[in-house]
């Protein structure tokens, strides 16, 4: 097929997507640019499913190239390594949309590729990937109920922005991606400024809205390169066989989904399985007439719709409560002695322990990106071990899913905290979630901001997360508070909001179905505002402000402005001051250019000591001052004393007694201690002493 390219004006920028001419011999390929953005995206998906495949085999890859910004990697093999944070992120931001528009039962390994191989600095290149990724599929002719668009939204001086670059997302007060089709919103990731519902509800509007021409660009794509679409229909069940499910096993899944806590539910849901397969699949058993694998599949069908029948008949919930209220929540902080911060946040069966920990900002993370070599002095740490929910597993580093929720709930809590001119910190949070049964991150986002309020970060306001889900058959629906696990595997959506008593601080929805409406979104957002400030006040019962000083554990800090001409007198020569200061007082010394002196210590006195050498360093000569200085060098017409670090003040033969001075020798030795008044600076900083005249002065103290 011929090289095919669409062209459609997007934001400020015109989206161009091409396909038939890069990675031909892949399944579905487009390279997609706006401005000086290039991104290469395929698909490959296998023509056949493994055997005995149960689950949808989709992934999604998303690189950065440092050559596609001029640059060469750092780290020992000047290449590209593991993936980073982001590149794992819009991995995940890429998948969630796309992932529920292919078809029920679709079993063939599907991989996309998204390449970044060039990039203006000031836009970052996801929105594009997931444009590009959403043309290849398009082409490809693999089953897939698209095309997606995408796009970002700010909000600043009360409008909306689309596409946004980075440069003006700092000042924005949303940063918000939207996905979805052309009749419904799939997909939402956002971090706020305490905006309302209704400005949250408006961006996603505002996002789906303006996408709609990439949608129609793509469609075009497609119809005019496209390859021929394949010929997919899933399996159906053997005939008869639900039917038989139904009556033998509805009873027993009523039963189990009326067993409130988690595990004992799922011993009860496997018994029923287990049973109605020997029923109907022992191969022993003259009744064995279906295979295992259908009867399983049958019964998970039959599972989700006992469950959801439940939900809109208005019954209520798998653990006794209704669509509105949130499960018990129990809130301690302090948990662990020897910690800066930390806090124990339980909501029903999913519980977190989360520490916060209080570094110099040496101690940030140094973050080497397309758009450029930065520090984060804020991590937020998630960590899901097995064991949360009665389960073994290898223990490594952090996984996909691991690295997405920590994301969200860092979302939800950094708006909430201290500039660093106002907390000169380098802050580290880590959520152990020690059991889960629903909405982990939002315990993660409850949990972090009782953590650093109790370790003394000045937070501006408490933040907590909920977790929303939906239900929805035809017209009919029901949109769920604080949903738990079953809710979320059974339901259709996963509507997460975070935020403060003001406002939303972080949005993120995932829709399971073709899309929801904008009263359902209305609705779930609504929910989720008065769960959120009843979450709220359980914690504010607890800690409800920052504490007024930072934890005993965390290093004591202090800032001091100094002329920054006097900076290198604190370094020394080769660094030796500074050097011996850190070693003589056990304080760590931060110089910055512009005379900022930041000093973090252990204790108080190791801070009051550095404080000590430092103002000694950067103290200028006060006249009329009396000090108490060293002779460290005689000449015949008079010594010189040092009166402070660094500082000799010149005593003249005539200044040192009443009487005349023939010899100075005979009034002065070479490392002798002497009080001497200042009596004079010059504009080069010569200082004038004397001896005689101290009497005439306040002596010190």
């Amino acid at each position: 097929m011929k090289p095919t390219k669409k062209e459609v004006p997007f934001g400020n920028q015109r989206l161009v997507l091409e396909a038939n001419k890069i990675a031909r011999q892949a399944t579905g390929a487009v390279l997609a640019s706006m401005g000086d953005t290039v991104v290469l995206c395929t698909v490959v998906a296998n023509k056949e499913p493994n055997p005995g495949q149960d689950f949808f085999p989709l992934t999604v890859d998303y690189q950065e190239k440092f050559y596609a910004v001029g640059k060469i990697p750092g780290g020992f093999l000047r290449r590209e390594g593991r993936p980073s944070d982001k590149e794992t992120l819009t991995s995940r931001l890429i998948d969630r949309p796309i992932r529920p528009l292919f078809p029920d039962g679709f079993r063939n390994a599907v991989q996309v590729i998204a390449t970044v191989m060039s990039a203006d600095r000031d836009t970052d290149p996801d929105v594009l990937a997931m444009i590009g990724c959403s043309a290849a599929l398009a082409v490809s002719g693999i089953p897939f109920d698209g095309p997606i668009g995408s796009a970002r939204v700010g909000y600043a001086d009360g409008r909306y922005l689309l596409n946004p670059g980075h440069e003006t997302l700092a000042t924005s007060a949303l940063n918000m991606v939207v996905a979805g089709t052309q009749s419904a919103v799939l997909m939402v990731e956002s971090e706020a400024n305490e905006l309302s519902e209704d400005q949250m509800l408006g961006g996603v509007l505002y996002g789906h809205q303006e996408m709609q021409p990439v949608i129609a660009a793509i469609g075009e794509l497609a119809a005019e390169a496209g390859k021929p679409k394949w010929t997919y229909a899933p399996a159906a069940l053997p005939e008869g066989l639900a039917a038989r499910v139904d009556e033998a096993a509805r009873g027993a899944i009523q039963d189990a989904y009326r067993v409130r806590e988690k595990k004992q539910r799922q011993d009860a849901v496997y018994a029923a399985r287990t049973e109605l397969t020997a029923q109907l699949a022992g191969a022993e058993d003259a009744a064995g007439e279906f295979a295992a694998e259908d009867v399983a599949e049958a019964f998970r069908k039959l599972e989700k719709q006992v469950v959801r029948e439940s939900v809109l008949a208005g019954e209520p919930r798998i653990d006794g409560r209704d669509t509105t209220t949130v499960r018990p929540i129990d809130v301690e902080v302090g948990v662990l002695p020897k910690t800066h911060g930390s806090a124990f946040f339980q909501r029903g069966e999913t519980q977190a322990i989360v520490v916060a920990t209080l570094g110099t900002l040496r101690d940030a993370k140094l973050v080497e990106a397309l758009e450029k070599t930065s520090k984060d002095a804020f991590m937020l740490h998630y960590n899901f071990p097995p064991y949360s929910v009665g389960e073994e597993g290898r223990l490594g580093g952090p996984r996909r899913r691991e690295i997405g929720h920590g994301n969200l709930a860092r979302r939800g809590i950094k708006a909430c905290l201290p500039s660093e001119e106002d907390f000169p910190y380098t802050v580290r949070v880590v959520s152990e979630i020690t059991e889960s049964n629903g909405s982990s991150s939002m315990a993660t986002v409850c949990g972090s901001s009782l953590a650093l309020m109790d370790a003394g970060v000045p937070m501006r306001a408490p933040v907590a997360g909920v977790a929303m889900g939906l239900v929805k058959e035809g017209e009919r629906f029901a949109v769920l508070t604080d949903i738990l696990g079953d809710e979320d595997h059974l339901g259709d959506m996963d509507f997460k909001v975070a935020g403060t008593e003001n406002g939303v601080t972080a949005l993120q929805m995932d829709i399971k179905i073709d899309g929801i409406t904008e009263e359902i979104m209305e609705t779930a957002l609504e929910q989720a505002r008065g769960a959120r400030l009843h979450i709220l006040g359980e914690m504010n019962k607890v800690l409800a402000a920052s504490r007024a000083t930072v934890s005993d554990n965390a290093p004591v800090m202090v800032v001091l402005k100094v002329d920054p001409a006097k900076i290198r007198d604190i370094i020394g020569k080769g660094g030796a001051t500074i050097r011996s200061i850190v070693e003589e007082t056990g304080a760590e010394v931060d110089v910055e250019d512009d005379g900022s002196v930041r000093i973090y210590a252990e204790d108080g006195a190791g801070k009051d000591a550095a404080v000590e050498r430092i103002q000694a360093i950067t103290a200028e000569a006060e006249v009329g001052k009396i000090y108490r200085g060293r002779v460290e060098r005689i000449e015949p017409y008079g010594a010189f004393v040092n009166i402070l670090p660094g500082k000799d003040g010149l005593l003249h033969i005539s200044q040192i007694a009443e009487e005349r001075v023939e010899k100075v020798t005979d009034y002065l030795s070479q490392g002798q201690e002497v009080e001497v008044v200042c009596l004079d600076t010059d504009q080069r900083g010569r200082i004038k002493l004397s001896m005689k005249d101290v009497k005439h002065y306040s002596h010190p103290g």
